[in-house]
């Protein structure tokens, strides 16, 4: 069994659709579905149910991804040692991270990174930033860019890059019934989904008994901004991402809102992945960059 072949069955497993994996791993469909059937043949049992409309892992599948997720990461590890003894990084190196992350908090420690270790393979995936944690914990990525969980995680290590407050909006548009005190028992709210500002403001509900009248749920906070600005409601977000989003004029900050703990934003990644020279490479860089006054200024004492 080599390694390329778990990396295209971990593709396959993440995205559940033959097509979709074969382009993601630059493979003909016939020759990903022969990977597959090599796999199966292997183990004796087949790896996924498909039919015409889903494609599912099977028990057998699922315990392969965990096994496979594991060994391509200690493959690469060993490579990026023997690599390292050679006097130069190689590998690979993947990042989760927001879109208001990748455009107000990378951009140096990317460029730095790029400049010094040249031969690293970087990957960079954006998506909702309440899912970055998730992310690492899963084995899909090695390092993401996310808040500071209230509950310290044993198997995770966070490097601190900002503090952003956590601000109310509400439309801009004259007519949105927001009255002179808001009432959060019945103004429309959009709410996160999950993470860091969806529990502290349920924590704010919950102090002060308010029933919120929560309309929608979204994920990201790009998400939750515009459809704060089409008129479907208030929301919370981190003013780091209001102050990126293109629609940061079409919405205001609620001056007579209630006032939660900021969150710290940072880089995450288990301590298994800093093990890993490119990735404790990245973190090392992070700090120095830090130490130095360059990038934004880390958290508030």
């Amino acid at each position: 069994m080599d390694t390329q072949a778990l990396e295209t069955f971990i593709k396959t497993a993440e995205l559940l659709h033959f097509g979709r994996a074969s382009r993601a791993c630059n493979l003909s469909p016939s020759a990903l579905t022969r990977t597959i059937q090599r796999l199966e043949e292997e183990i004796g049992q087949p790896l996924f149910l498909r039919d015409n409309r889903s494609v599912v892992l099977t028990e057998t599948g699922s315990q392969l991804l965990v096994y496979a997720r594991d060994a391509v990461q200690e493959w690469h590890h060993f490579r990026e040692m023997v690599a390292e003894q050679d006097h130069r990084m190689s590998g690979s190196i993947s990042v989760y991270a927001s879109i208001t992350a990748v455009y107000s908090l990378l951009p140096e420690l990317l460029e730095a990174y790029r400049a010094t270790y040249p031969e690293v393979q970087l990957a960079l995936r954006t998506g909702a930033a309440e899912q970055a944690i998730e992310q690492v914990t899963s084995g899909e990525i090695d390092l993401a860019v996310a808040a500071l969980p209230d509950q310290k995680q044993a198997t995770l290590e966070f490097k601190p890059l900002a503090e952003t407050p956590l601000v109310f909006i509400a439309p801009s548009a004259p007519d949105f019934p927001l009255g002179r005190k808001p009432d959060f028992a019945t103004l429309p709210l959009v709410v996160p989904q999950s993470g860091v500002a969806r529990n502290r403001l349920d924590a704010w509900l919950r102090y002060h008994q308010v029933v919120p009248n929560i309309t929608t749920e979204v994920s990201g906070n790009e998400a939750l901004i515009a459809l704060v600005r089409l008129g479907a409601g208030i929301g919370v977000v981190p003013l780091l991402a209001l102050e990126r989003s293109p629609f940061r004029g079409d919405v205001r900050i609620m001056e007579r809102a209630p006032k939660l703990d900021p969150y710290v934003v940072g880089l995450c990644s288990s301590k298994r992945n800093l093990r890993r020279p490119p990735v404790n490479a990245m973190w090392e860089l992070a700090k120095s960059l830090g130490d130095t006054g360059s990038g934004r200024p880390g958290p508030r004492r």
